[in-house]
């Protein structure tokens, strides 16, 4: 308290000064026409500029709500449009096309949104780190996508973290088919180029061009059927010459991931017990 004391002691005039500046200020802005409209204009054009500041920085923050709600759109939009094609090869009149269009409407997977807070691109095997773990119902092997195309795999977690196997890593393998078709293959990375994957065992007597979009088959728990690939940049022949070897164009850009979408299908778990039932089988 003393100290306060003797700091308003000292500078007592220096306070005073401004006190008494403020109040002249006040009366000739006031009191006098000219001066009064000066002052109020050019405090409108200040505060009118700290409003526009504040503005944009509210909308900068809002950006990555918005861009994750963009990207869970998408992801919808990309598995109707699935639905869809499916409901129209199988029309045969209009009572079983309303049968059908009633039953897509159903989701079956379940949508969680995600945060990318680090990424590698140059190692044979890269990995993904997202902001969503256990707590958030992540468990592995659900997809990682976003609104591009489809990003990877969860393979371990935590409680509020999760780590996903990137399309860039020697260990990832997905089943992908041609969009115009059902002829599928495996997509593997070959490292060097985070641009591209490869699409390995197309059948000879696939039907395909340069530019044909790749989406993923659904032949698997982890991603839906029609999700964005890529698109074939170019063609070769296996080392076997028995298949093609397609060079893919990936959709996705993994040297810019922000936000990404984790998704599962609500019978992945079932799905998945029973396949490795087999395999088990097949092992004895």
């Amino acid at each position: 308290m003393r100290n306060l004391l003797n700091f308003v002691l000292k500078y007592g005039y220096w306070f005073l000064f401004l006190l008494l500046e403020i109040a002249s200020f006040l009366l000739l802005f006031r009191f006098n026409h000219y001066q009064g409209s000066v002052g109020f204009t050019s405090s409108n054009r200040v505060m009118g500029r700290i409003y526009a500041v504040s503005a944009e920085v509210s909308s900068f923050f809002q950006l990555n709500t918005a861009n994750t709600q963009l990207t869970q759109r998408n992801l919808e939009l990309q598995v109707e449009n699935q639905l869809l094609r499916k409901v129209l090869s199988q029309r045969s009149n209009n009572d079983a096309f309303d049968r059908i269009v009633a039953s897509s409407t159903d989701k079956d997977y379940t949508i969680i949104p995600a945060t990318i807070i680090n990424n590698s691109l140059n190692r044979p095997d890269n990995y993904i780190t997202l902001d969503k773990g256990t707590a958030d119902g992540v468990m592995p092997e659900m997809g990682v996508v976003n609104g591009n195309g489809i990003v990877g795999i969860i393979y371990l977690t935590s409680e509020h973290y999760s780590l996903a196997i990137s399309l860039l890593n020697s260990k990832s393998c997905i089943s992908c088919k041609f969009k115009n078709n059902d002829y599928f293959g495996y997509l593997k990375w070959k490292g060097l180029d985070s641009r591209f994957a490869y699409l390995e065992d197309v059948p000879r007597h696939a039907l395909f061009q340069k530019g044909d979009t790749i989406v993923t088959s659904g032949y698997s728990a982890v991603f839906p059927k029609g999700l964005m690939v890529g698109r074939v940049d170019s063609i070769a022949d296996s080392k076997d010459g028995l298949s093609y070897l397609l060079r893919i164009q990936l959709a996705t850009d993994f040297a810019c991931l922000d936000d990404a979408l984790i998704i599962s299908g609500k019978n992945r778990q079932e799905q998945h017990t029973l396949e490795q039932s087999a395999n088990q089988s097949t092992k004895k």
